[in-house]
């Protein structure tokens, strides 16, 4: 009888010993139950579980990385697009990704989907092109105010690739060379204007001077003498004409 329960007490021991005692790693937390009820957060260490009383379930803390695949998105001024991305988060409150979501894993996955599509879709496919650290940001700041109460903290986005049709390529650079042509007018037109007023505030002073008209003239005679090469006319002014009779 007393071997019996030696051997009772002896095999109890086998089968529950290792679901009693539990190793948790530096990078790990346990969510511990209490007759099926949320009692704490263990670890790291060595853990001591009651056989069948309670139960635990193991939580990883370590950054994780999430492909999500190119989304086909319609831009606000109507370009179709494909945008993928990197999602980096972590698990910051094991509780709360426990017992607020069965699996925050696909949870996560599918709101980074629905997300990234949303927010692209309120920018002009020119704010894509230039401006994807602050569109990247954006997402981000989406995606973990609503993984909050799944104590999920999304640490970075990065845009991975913008993929854009080939005849739209071909649109946009028609449009960059218009926009160049435009600028390069404008600066011409610019350029134009400010010597126009350089010359009429050079006449007026001029004009202003007695023999002014008479010095800039023979000064201009002066200068193209140096070329000894062509033969130049130049009608001589009247005042000077007078001048010199």
């Amino acid at each position: 009888m007393g071997f019996g329960f030696a051997g009772f007490l002896f095999l109890f021991l086998v089968i529950l010993l290792p679901n009693a005692i539990k190793i948790m790693r530096e990078y790990e937390r346990g969510v511990t139950y209490t007759l099926g009820r949320f009692t704490g957060i263990k670890g790291p260490g060595v853990i001591f579980l009651f056989p069948i009383l309670q139960q635990m379930v193991r939580v990883d803390l370590r950054v994780r990385t999430l492909e999500v695949p190119s989304q086909d998105i319609i831009s606000k001024d109507n370009i179709s697009v494909k945008v993928g991305a990197v999602l980096y988060f972590r698990v910051v409150a094991p509780e709360l990704a426990v017992n607020n979501v069965a699996d925050f894993m696909r949870a996560t996955f599918e709101l980074a989907q629905t997300t990234l599509r949303e927010v692209l879709g309120k920018h002009e496919l020119d704010e894509m092109l230039s401006e994807r650290d602050k569109i990247a940001a954006a997402v981000r700041e989406a995606i973990d105010v609503q993984t909050e109460p799944w104590g999920v903290k999304v640490s970075n986005v990065a845009l991975k690739n913008i993929d854009i049709a080939e005849s739209m390529i071909r649109a946009i650079g028609r449009q960059a060379e218009a926009e160049r042509e435009r600028r390069a007018k404008i600066i011409s037109a610019e350029g134009e204007s400010q010597a126009a007023a350089k010359l009429v505030e050079a006449a007026t002073q001029l004009l202003s001077q007695p023999g002014g008209m008479e010095l800039r003239y023979l000064s201009a005679l002066q200068d193209m003498a140096d070329d000894k090469s062509k033969v130049i006319l130049l009608p001589l002014p009247l005042d000077l004409l007078k001048r010199l009779t």
